[in-house]
Formats: structure tokens, sequence, C-alpha cells
């Protein structure tokens, strides 16, 4: 070997040695795999202190878990274009399933010194923004439970029921589907609060509710509108089916013992439905505002009956 040919091998190794102790000195998993092969060419120091050595193993041997087969989510074809050349960064995210990290992968193809395209990844450990942002989305979702729920019974609260309840009316005007509501309000319930107090009044409301879900559908939205006040909103549902629904629920409550203190608390409610015909038009607050009618129709009718 010539003075210079050894010099330009000492200034190669030199090179090498420096970008090796780069790479190693980095907090993410920096490796290189053959596409074709996926043997593993380079393990940075970070990828064997998680994985350990990897001993002349595959990517997927090394990196993942019960694999026996190459990944099926391997990004080798996002890397290379129709013409088999390299077609740019490829960045994305993933659950590692050796040890459940998340990781922001940046994968790339690039030559090797031999000449063939190898796989170039850097993967940096992303797990505690994942949790931060899970638990951010889980705060929303619980939010906005929170916002549409009544905190005394569980049920939809009215906004729930009017935001829920215009998203079906509009499906039912443009399928021409029948739909329905049913208003019902307790009778006498001032007077439960008067003779018992006010908690006992919570425990009924709240045991009329759980009488009143038994006789309902899946698909049925059942809200608490304020007060002793109720609602329903029947899809997919005439009138006929809905007076029927309503008598239903009409007996339940009335067949409802609540015991509070020893005392045992009976209480009825009066109904009003309404419904609108499969080729009609309609909006919730005019199927609201006619069952209310038949609802106070019902009351002056001797109470615990239903108006159809």
């Amino acid at each position: 070997m010539s003075e210079h040919e050894t010099s330009e091998h000492d200034s190669n190794e030199a090179n090498y040695s420096a970008i090796t102790t780069i790479l190693n000195s980095l907090d993410a998993l920096v490796y290189v795999a053959d596409i074709d092969t996926h043997e593993l060419l380079f393990f940075n120091d970070y990828g064997q202190t998680q994985w350990g050595a990897p001993e002349g193993r595959r990517c997927w041997e090394v990196l993942q878990k019960g694999q026996q087969n190459p990944c099926e989510f391997c990004t080798n074809p996002k890397l290379v274009n129709e013409h088999g050349e390299p077609s740019g960064v490829y960045v994305w995210e993933f659950q590692n399933t050796h040890n459940g990290s998340w990781y922001q992968c940046r994968d790339q193809l690039i030559k090797w010194p031999d000449g063939r395209l190898v796989r170039i990844e850097i993967a940096t450990d992303i797990t505690e923004r994942k949790l931060m942002e899970q638990e951010l989305h889980e705060a929303k979702v619980l939010a906005e439970k929170a916002a549409d729920t009544d905190v005394l019974t569980g049920l939809n609260n009215r906004r729930s029921f009017f935001k829920r309840g215009n998203e079906i009316i509009s499906d039912s005007n443009l399928r021409h589907h029948p739909i329905s509501v049913i208003m019902f309000d307790l009778d006498y319930f001032k007077q439960i609060n008067d003779d018992f107090g006010h908690d006992a009044g919570d425990e009924v409301l709240i045991d009329i509710s759980h009488a009143a879900v038994k006789a309902l559908r899946q698909d049925d939205i059942f809200a608490r509108l304020g007060g002793e006040e109720f609602a329903v909103l029947l899809p997919n549902t005439n009138h006929l089916q809905a007076i029927e629904l309503a008598e239903l629920i009409r007996k339940a409550l009335d067949e409802n013992i609540t015991i509070y203190n020893n005392e045992k608390i009976s209480c009825t409610a009066s109904f009003g439905v309404s419904s609108k015909l499969d080729l009609s038009k309609t909006s919730l607050k005019e199927l609201i505002s006619e069952a209310d009618k038949k609802l106070y129709r019902a009351k002056n009718n001797g109470r615990n009956t239903v108006i159809g």
C-alpha cells in the first residue's frame, strides 16, 4: 500500500470512528439494515442497550417481538420509487412490539460503501409525548361526556338531547324515515319534595330514570330536560309504536317503588307523544312542542296517562 493510500485509509478510518462516536452518543436508535436481506449492518449503543447486541440477526428478529418473518409494516416499499431509486425520507410513528414504547421513526435509503442500497432509521422515543396525548384525549372525552350528562341521573342532559336529536332528525328528514318523541313529566313531584325532602326527591328521579331505561331500546335517546321533565327521541318509530312504548314506560313508572329512609314512595307520570309521517319533514323543536301540548292534556285528563 502506497503512502498516499495508507494516508487515505487512515483518514477514512478516522472519519468512520468519528461518525460512529457521534451516532453512539445519540439518545435515539440508529440502525442500518440491508433492504433485501434485512441484515443489520450497524446498530448504535442506544439500540444495543434497549434491544441487545444484534449478533448477526436481522432487524425484525432484534427489534420486534415474536416475528417469524419480515414485519408487515416494514417501510422498505415506501422508501423506493417505481424506478427502484430512493424516494426520500419517510417519517412515521410506531409502538414497538418488544418494549411497548412509542417511537417517531425517520427512514431513508442510502448507499452503503459497497454500493448496495440500505435503510437507515433514526427512532426517537416519544412515549412520554404519546402518554400525554392520550391523557389529554381521555380528559377531553370525559369533559365532553360531563358536558352532555345529567349529573343526578346519568342520562343525557338538555344540551346533549338537542345536539344528538337534531342530527337524527336531519337524517330522518333526508331518508324519509318515521321518528317520534315522547315527553313525560312526573305527577305531583313537588308533593314528594315537600313530604319527604329533596334528597328523597332525587332518589325518586334516579329510580324513575332506571325504570324507564329498562323499557327503552338501544337506539332511543333518553334525556332529563330539567326538574322532573324527561324526553325520549325514537328513531325509525311510527306514531302507534311510540304510543305503545310510552305506555310501557308509564306502566313501569306506575309500578316502581322508591325506598327512602324506610319509606315507600311511588310516583306516576303524564305522557305526550308526537310523530312525523314518513314523507314529511319536521324539526326537533316542533316535535317537542307538539308532545309537550299533549303532555299537559294528559295532566288535565287526570294524570298517569298517555296522550298521543
